[in-house]
């Protein structure tokens, strides 16, 4: 049995300072104040010095840890993201890998995440194959720039199984409700994320019911309908500003640039905070900074000079979000923890509550990650 004493807990909406957190065989027994925890006999103690503790981090979105793409090194990339506090992550397979080699990505996550810290590994992101071919970093190599064919997606399927936990699609491609539901019944509690998309409102909440919960990088990579060329139409980011049952993913970059700090806080306003998920969509493209771009020195891009994702940690994700918005660290957890394990159905991840797994951090008050606990026992 082990307890962090010396701690401030960070809970969904208080803190609980001079806290103690008790926890033993990866689960969490007790908590509170020192004053009314009372402490196991021969327990492991461990100081937090003043930290503040919280539930580890869930990157729903990122396709890389450091410079590893997780279809190369699974292991190695989950490493990397575990140093900074990510306890839980769904490795991101892209639309630019053909049938053959994204059925060979699904089968080497699956296998490697059994192994050391790609245990850490939860499932995946499907940011493939059906996306609207305009949108999205390294779209001149789309090998799915073809018609929605049950022959080529049902291998997909079949390989993927319930280890899929976001299915990301554009809804106005044609023929992607056969798609949909063919994916619906192989996996029942898939979650859908409209993706890449210029898609109008009736398209995207017509798939509503199938279980289309989430916004891929809410704001990027999608388009906009214009009724007439002196009037704004109404399009994906619009949809899901409207829908409170969509959860809104963003980028949350140094220098605001994959979403604007203003359009952050708009965001927040709009959709509240239970239905913000801070994702990394950390990647490991290397083109050239474009003009203008100077100092991004947590984005990428690709070939062509275009945004591609991001060099992201979901801890530095977090402290931007501070920055850009003036969340608080009870905030950023929920962002950052609390929403996506409520999204994906990990009942027992994403808050410091009895019962729930010792998935533990311990940040200072920018974020800054100093310890890391998974499954009750130290990282860093």
């Amino acid at each position: 049995m082990k307890a962090i004493v010396n701690a401030v807990l960070v809970r969904t909406n208080h803190l609980i300072e001079d806290g103690v957190l008790v926890f033993d065989e990866g689960r969490i027994i007790d908590y509170g104040s020192s004053d009314r925890v009372k402490l196991p006999d021969n327990c492991e103690i461990i100081d937090a010095q003043g930290s503040y503790v919280g539930p580890g981090l869930i990157d729903i979105h990122t396709h890389a840890g450091g410079s590893t793409w997780f279809y190369e090194d699974p292991v190695k990339a989950a490493r990397e993201n575990l140093l900074h506090g990510t306890t839980s992550v769904l490795p991101t397979l892209y639309f630019n890998t053909p049938k053959e080699q994204l059925l060979e990505q699904i089968q080497f996550v699956k296998e490697k995440s059994t192994q050391d810290e790609g245990r850490i590994i939860r499932g995946l992101y499907m940011e493939a194959p059906y996306l609207n071919p305009k949108f999205g970093a390294d779209r001149e190599n789309n090998p799915w720039n073809r018609p929605v064919d049950v022959k080529d997606y049902a291998p997909l399927i079949e390989a993927a199984g319930d280890f899929a936990k976001v299915w990301c699609l554009a809804p106005e491609l044609e023929n992607i409700e056969g798609f949909i539901k063919d994916v619906k019944a192989a996996i029942p509690n898939i979650v859908f994320s409209v993706a890449h998309s210029e898609a109008s409102p009736a398209q995207i909440e017509r798939l509503m019911p199938y279980g289309l919960r989430l916004a891929t990088h809410h704001t990027n990579a999608t388009g906009d309908l214009v009724k007439y060329p002196e009037v704004r139409g109404v399009c994906v980011d619009e949809t899901v500003n409207y829908n409170d049952d969509i959860y809104a993913e963003l980028i949350c970059d140094r220098k605001g640039i994959h979403v604007d700090p203003y359009m952050l806080r708009l965001v927040v306003k709009i959709k509240g905070k239970a239905r913000i998920i801070l994702v990394s969509d950390a990647c490991v493209f290397d083109g050239p900074v474009p003009e203008g771009y100077e100092g991004a020195t947590d984005i990428n891009f690709d070939w062509q000079g275009e945004i591609a994702g991001s060099k992201l940690t979901l801890d530095l994700a977090c402290h931007n979000m501070m920055v850009h918005t003036g969340a608080s660290l009870c905030d950023v957890f929920n962002y950052a923890s609390t929403n996506p394990a409520r999204l994906l159905g990990f009942t027992t991840k994403g808050k410091i509550e009895k019962g729930f797994d010792a998935d533990l951090i311990m940040v200072d008050d920018k974020m800054n990650v100093k310890t890391v606990i998974l499954d009750g026992n130290r990282i860093k």
